[in-house]
């Protein structure tokens, strides 16, 4: 379901997030799926459930999953879910952006570097 990449300098708990995100975002995990419990997910991924705990309250505050008490955490029916991911991407390549042209990067070496990468 969520795959952990111990290289990546995001923490964990972030990791996780992006990863439920990502696959409500793309209709991978639909409206009303039960996700898995903290436990099951924690000794799947050979983490602390408490790591995952607040992956979920973080998913939950942000209008994603809602937690039924004692059934467990769904994915959230919001029609908006894409368009949430879409603001939060961009707000992401807005920083990424700023950072490269601090570092005098011209923003035709930007645009010229993602047009490299769609061919």
């Amino acid at each position: 379901m969520v795959h952990l990449d111990y290289r990546d300098a995001r923490p964990i708990y972030t990791q996780i997030i992006d990863g439920f995100r990502e696959q409500i975002a793309a209709g991978i995990l639909q409206p009303g799926e039960k996700l898995p419990s903290v436990r099951e997910l924690a000794a799947t991924l050979a983490i602390n459930p408490n790591t995952i705990q607040r992956s979920y309250r973080q998913l939950e505050a942000d209008g994603w999953i809602a937690t039924v008490p004692g059934k467990g955490c769904f994915v959230c029916a919001a029609e908006d879910t894409q368009q949430q991911e879409k603001l939060r991407l961009l707000q992401q390549l807005d920083e990424t952006v700023t950072g490269l042209t601090a570092l005098g990067m011209t923003a035709e070496q930007i645009i010229a570097h993602i047009r490299k990468e769609e061919s």
